[in-house]
C-alpha cells in the first residue's frame, strides 16, 4: 500500500466565533501557497460555515467545518456531525462524557483539546484544561496545540515580543504531561494524536499599539496534522472530507512544526514479511519484525515504546528489529540554528503478539 500525505491544519476560529475576526476567504487565502490540502474549522458552538455553503474546496485548499465545544473547562472538538452542539446545550450540569455521546450520537469524531492548556498570567490568558480523564468514548486528543505551547514562552515583555516576531523558535514541543498520559491511554486502545493551531487572529493592545495576534498568513507553517489517505485527494468535496476523516479516525496521522522544513514524506512501518502495519494500525508479530522510519532531512529520530525511549538514530533513516509487543511511536527532532527543535511526531503502531487482543478495530494491513 502507498499512502498519501495530506497536510493540514485542525483547530482554528473564523468570524464565526465570538473571539474570532477573521473571515473564511481570508483564511483560505492565507492557506493558498502554502504545502496545505485542508484545514478543519473550529469555530465555537456553530456549524455556520457549513450552513452557510463555505465547506468544501477553496481554490485548491478543503475547508472541513467542525466545531469547538467550548464551557469553562473541558473544551472538545467534533467533526462529521450533523448538528452544532449549542453552546447553551453546555449547563453547568452537562458533563464532558454527554458532550462525548451527543457528538458519537450523531456519528461525529471528538476530540479532546489542548489538554494541558496553562494561559499566561503575563497577558491575562485564562488557562483552559481538560480535567475529567474518567470520560471514554472519544476518538483522540490534542498532543500539540500551538497556543499552549508559544504561550509557555511568554514570561516577560522581552521574551514575548520575541516570541511573537519569530514564534517558531520558543515552540518547545508538546507537554512532557500531555505525551505521558497519551502513551498511558494509548495502553488501552487507540488513542489518535492530533496537532492543534488554535488561532483566532485576534486584536490585542499592548504598550498602546493595536497588534494582530496572529494574522493567519503567518501561521500557516506551523502547528500541521498530516493525515495519510488510501487514494490521493479528487478535488471534490463530498468524496475527498470521507477520505480524510476515515484517515483521521484511523490514527493514520503525524503531527509537525513545518515552520523550518516540511515534513512530508516522513514513513513509519513495521514490516514482517510481507506483511506491513503503519500508523495507526494493528500488527500482529509472529516473530522478529523490521521497524523502518524514514525523515525528510537529518534529524534525530527516537522511537519510543510505550512511553519510553526505545531505539534512536541520527540522520534521514531508522531501522529497528523488534521482537516484542507495544506500543510504538516516533518522535523527531531538527537541529535548527544550533539547537535540536522538535519537528514529527506520529501516532503509533499497536503491536501484539498472537492471541492478544488487537487494539481498535482496523486490521493489520497487507502490503
Amino acid at each position: 500500500m502507498t499512502w498519501n500525505d495530506c497536510a493540514g491544519i485542525i483547530h482554528l476560529h473564523s468570524h464565526y466565533s465570538f473571539d474570532g475576526r477573521a473571515a473564511i476567504p481570508e483564511i483560505m487565502a492565507a492557506a493558498r501557497g502554502q504545502g496545505v490540502h485542508f484545514l478543519m474549522l473550529t469555530d465555537h458552538s456553530t456549524l455556520a460555515a457549513r450552513s452557510e455553503g463555505l465547506e468544501g474546496y477553496h481554490q485548491g485548499v478543503l475547508l472541513i467545518v467542525g466545531e469547538e465545544i467550548a464551557p469553562r473547562f473541558n473544551h472538545y472538538l467534533a467533526f462529521g456531525h450533523r448538528q452544532a452542539i449549542a453552546q447553551a446545550d453546555i449547563a453547568a450540569d452537562v458533563t464532558p462524557q454527554e458532550t462525548i455521546d451527543a457528538v458519537r450520537g450523531q456519528g461525529g469524531l471528538g476530540f479532546i483539546a489542548h489538554p494541558d492548556h496553562r494561559g499566561t498570567a503575563l497577558f491575562h490568558v485564562k488557562h483552559y484544561p481538560w480535567l475529567d480523564w474518567s470520560v471514554s468514548g472519544y476518538t483522540g486528543l490534542g498532543i500539540w496545540d500551538f497556543m499552549t505551547d508559544w504561550q509557555l514562552s511568554l514570561s516577560d515583555y522581552g521574551s514575548a515580543l520575541g516570541a511573537f516576531i519569530c514564534p517558531a523558535l520558543g515552540l518547545r514541543g508538546p507537554l512532557p504531561e500531555t505525551l505521558a498520559r497519551w502513551d498511558c491511554l494509548a495502553q488501552e486502545r487507540r488513542v489518535v494524536g492530533i496537532g492543534e493551531l488554535d488561532n483566532h487572529d485576534t486584536v490585542r493592545r499592548w504598550m498602546g499599539v493595536k497588534l494582530r495576534v496572529f494574522p493567519f498568513r503567518r501561521v500557516m507553517n506551523l502547528i500541521r496534522t498530516h493525515l495519510l489517505t488510501a487514494t490521493p485527494l479528487s478535488g471534490e468535496s463530498k468524496r475527498d472530507i470521507p477520505l480524510l476523516l476515515e484517515a483521521l479516525e484511523n490514527g493514520r496521522a503525524y503531527v509537525s512544526l513545518d515552520r523550518f522544513r516540511p515534513a512530508t514524506g516522513f514513513s513509519l512501518k513495521l514490516r514482517e514479511g510481507e506483511r506491513v502495519a503503519t500508523m495507526g494500525e494493528n500488527f500482529l508479530l509472529k516473530g522478529d519484525a523490521e521497524l523502518q522510519v524514514r525523515v525528510p532531512a537529518p534529524a534525530r529520530i527516537c522511537v519510543v515504546r510505550n512511553g519510553h525511549p526505545f531505539y534512536e538514530a541520527r540522520g534521514t533513516d531508522l531501522r529497528a528489529r523488534l521482537t516484542e509487543p507495544g506500543v510504538y511511536r516516533v518522535e523527531v527532532r531538527l537541529k535548527v540554528w544550533g539547537r535540536l527543535r522538535p519537528w514529527i511526531f506520529s501516532n503509533p503502531i499497536y503491536v501484539k503478539k498472537e492471541g492478544a487482543a488487537t487494539v481498535g478495530r482496523r486490521p493489520i494491513v497487507e502490503d
